[in-house]
């Protein structure tokens, strides 16, 4: 019987998906494909990939842009500590590795956002390692493979990754790991997996027991829980007033409306979002008319959003604390926000006249 490695070689030579960081393939393109892909799916990642590279072709362009510039083209991506890494790292590879990409494993998992699946997947692709590369779409198909019924876990890891180091084949290292995620993508699918099509089939336990719709076992899902947001819009002529989140947590260093979260049960919003903006930041506000709600979804809680057009008696002599910012309505384009702040911001042009 064929090895596993020749018989994947073989489909992916013939199935492989046409994706633009694998046409003139360079370890630049690999490793901003790669964190682009964590946690991310590969038809949201391709324009904004291409977009990425048309922007920052190389390494010590990026590593020279601004913070806020790449925050800005990363918009919408999601999970921006991603991209905040790839700046970060673009200037240790520029100032540690002569500007390029480490082909060592280890100095690629020093990287500010590289992990083990990443370094495994940049050292075996971009410089043809002899690197397994682990990720949850391959942990799927090893876990069919294998018939896995464990819980996920540290021990369950540890099997997989010797698995897959076992299976990689000493050449062609790189195209093994990505026909593993074409074989992911494409066959061996979350849910119903066409497995009459996989090229592994004879040697999968789960298709020869018929559990591999049922793997890999899942964690029971938590129930999200769900957050009242309150933001005011302050205005100042043709400005409006932006606070900057924290560089650390979620949505770091992208600027919003100024606001917070209130209890689900708060009997009036305009009074909630007066004690709140001056118990959180000292600004007396008068409340105006309701401006839109929101609804948004993150990964662990989802958000209802309530903005309210506002005015700051005697903005026009504020001192801003740290963190806050006027910006020209105009010109909100320039300033990186996540989703809900920009279409707030979209809302708020539209309602503005032009001077």
């Amino acid at each position: 019987m064929a090895p596993i490695s020749e018989k994947l070689l073989h489909w992916y030579d013939a199935n492989a998906r046409s994706l633009p960081w694998r046409f003139d393939p360079t370890p630049y393109k690999t490793w901003i494909s790669e964190i682009m892909l964590q946690q991310t799916r590969v038809e949201t990642v391709i324009p904004y990939f291409e977009r990425f590279i048309a922007r920052f072709p190389e390494i010590g362009v990026l590593a020279a842009a601004e913070e806020s510039d790449v925050l800005r083209l990363w918009e919408g991506l999601g999970y921006y500590s991603r991209a905040r890494n790839l700046h970060k790292a673009a200037r240790v590879m520029l100032e540690e590795y002569a500007g390029q990409i480490p082909a060592d494993l280890a100095a690629l998992r020093s990287l500010p956002g590289v992990g083990a699946y990443t370094a495994g997947a940049i050292a075996s692709i971009a410089f043809g390692a002899a690197e397994p590369a682990l990720d949850a779409n391959i942990r799927r198909v090893g876990a069919r493979l294998l018939d896995l019924h464990e819980p996920p876990g540290s021990e369950v890891d540890r099997i997989l990754w010797e698995f897959c180091r076992r299976i990689l084949p000493a050449q062609r290292s790189g195209d093994f790991n990505q026909a593993l995620m074409d074989l992911a993508s494409m066959v061996c699918t979350p849910e119903a997996p066409t497995c009459h099509l996989c090229p592994l089939k004879s040697d999968c336990l789960a298709f020869q027991s018929g559990t591999a719709a049922q793997l890999p076992v899942r964690k029971p899902k938590a129930k999200i829980p769900h957050k009242l947001v309150l933001a005011a819009v302050i205005t100042r002529g043709d400005e409006v007033l932006l606070a900057q989140r924290p560089a650390d947590g979620m949505l770091g260093k992208l600027w919003e409306y100024p606001g917070g979260s209130v209890p689900e049960e708060t009997p009036s919003l305009p009074n909630a979002l007066r004690e709140l903006m001056l118990s959180r930041f000292g600004f007396r506000i008068d409340v105006g008319s309701p401006l839109g709600s929101y609804k948004h979804a993150y990964t662990h809680f989802r958000i209802t959003l309530h903005t309210f057009r506002c005015e700051l008696p005697g903005a026009s002599h504020l001192r801003l604390p740290p963190g806050f910012a006027w910006a020209p309505i105009g010109e909100l384009s320039t300033f990186p926000m996540g989703k809900v702040a920009r279409q707030i911001s979209h809302n708020l042009a539209e309602k503005t006249p032009p001077c």
